[in-house]
């Protein structure tokens, strides 16, 4: 018969991406761990891992069945809460997901802060640009830059950001500064490149009351934020950058910012969660850190 301790030994290694890892998490020897999955495939006559000396993969059942075990853990988890907040308030390991460049400039910080304060706390970020599945991937919660397009998460909206239209000093004095949007066409653009699409990002401005969208040909384009940033920086255009990449070469005047009246709206900074009648203690300090503070 199967039992609870397969499923959480399942879950655990589809989250970790070994036995080893998962035999840690657990407390438990890895023959152990490796015994409980055999075991639960043997029952369900399923196999979950595609094995090699080398890797350790879901298969699409095993990925079926561990997003369905996310729901097995977050009421274990529940109860787990129900009696920490009892005792010494957020416990346990919080598992949060965070775009690299923002998760390390402005989220790292809030995370510190929560270690500080919640002495029964432990933290695993994980830093991503791609938008992953927070049920598949085990988070308890994940920081987005953008509107949030998936119903089955929860999103609590704690700050914003401004893309702004930023060059060099040095740039600007070679080439001329910009009196208006159409002027653009006629300058060096670095674009980001959209990992997922492959496509360049188009500019977006707002330019008398109205949103304005114009794809110029780049002469430079990269996948990663700091990368048009340091370019952007060298002289070697224009770049539309995240204000939290850019806010230090403004202040130190490596970079100026263009028409910063023709700035576009400013996106939403969302902390999500899975969809949930009740919430972990460890989940609600995180929210509470970062509705908290003021904004970042």
């Amino acid at each position: 018969m199967k039992n609870l301790n397969q499923f959480l030994s399942f879950a655990s290694v589809a989250r970790n991406g070994s036995f080893a890892a998962a035999a840690r998490e657990l407390g438990l020897a890895p023959s152990s761990v490796a015994k409980s999955v055999a075991r639960l495939e043997g029952e369900l006559g399923l196999r979950l891992f595609h094995r090699t000396t080398r890797s350790l993969r879901l298969t699409e059942e095993g990925t079926t069945l561990f997003a369905q075990c996310g729901r097995i853990l977050d009421e274990i988890t529940l109860l787990e809460s129900l009696v920490t907040d009892t005792t010494d308030g957020p416990a346990g390991t919080l598992r949060v997901g965070a775009p690299i460049g923002y998760g390390t400039r402005k989220i790292v910080p809030v995370l510190s802060r929560l270690l500080a304060s919640h002495r029964a706390l432990n933290i695993e970020m994980r830093l991503s640009d791609e938008r992953v599945n927070l049920v598949e991937e085990g988070l308890d919660a994940a920081i987005r830059i953008g509107a949030n397009e998936d119903s089955s998460l929860v999103a609590r909206e704690f700050s914003e950001q401004h893309l702004l239209l930023c060059a060099a000093p040095q740039y600007v004095q070679r080439h001329g500064a910009l009196r208006s949007v159409a002027d653009i066409e006629a300058h060096s653009i670095i674009a980001f490149r959209m990992p997922t699409s492959g496509r360049e990002r188009p500019l977006e401005f707002l330019e008398n009351g109205e949103a304005v969208q114009i794809r110029p040909r780049a002469r430079f384009s990269s996948s990663h934020g700091d990368a048009m940033v340091e370019a952007a920086s060298d002289g070697a255009g224009i770049a539309q950058v995240l204000e939290h990449m850019v806010e230090h070469h403004l202040r130190d005047g490596r970079l100026i910012e263009l028409l910063p009246a023709c700035r576009p709206a400013p996106l939403p900074v969302n902390v999500l969660i899975p969809a949930s009648r009740m919430m972990p203690s460890r989940v609600r300090a995180l929210i509470d850190a970062l509705t908290g503070q003021g904004g970042s």
